[in-house]
């Protein structure tokens, strides 16, 4: 079940220009799936849990950073601001 949460919440991520707005978070995001996904096809299933539920974690927070810098780039389109959140 894990597995299947993680590929949502990447493909999720991945879909919100993540690797863009948030590329530390979805970098890290997409190593946990794919170490998820290596260990689960070599049947060691609690290490792709625990590797799913890091993916899953890291690929909500790329996605909500994301599409929070799009809606603040959206409504400052001089730059003013310019922070690093």
């Amino acid at each position: 079940m894990e597995m299947s949460l993680a590929q949502a919440a990447f493909i999720a991520a991945k879909e919100a220009n993540s690797a863009q707005f948030s590329p530390a978070l979805y970098r890290k995001a997409e190593v946990a799936y794919l170490k998820a996904k290596s260990a689960y096809k070599k049947k060691f299933f609690d290490k792709a849990k625990r590797y799913a539920k890091a993916s899953i974690y890291y690929a909500e927070r790329a996605e909500f950073q994301s599409l929070k810098r799009q809606a603040f780039e959206a409504n400052d389109p001089d730059g003013v601001f310019n922070e690093n959140f």
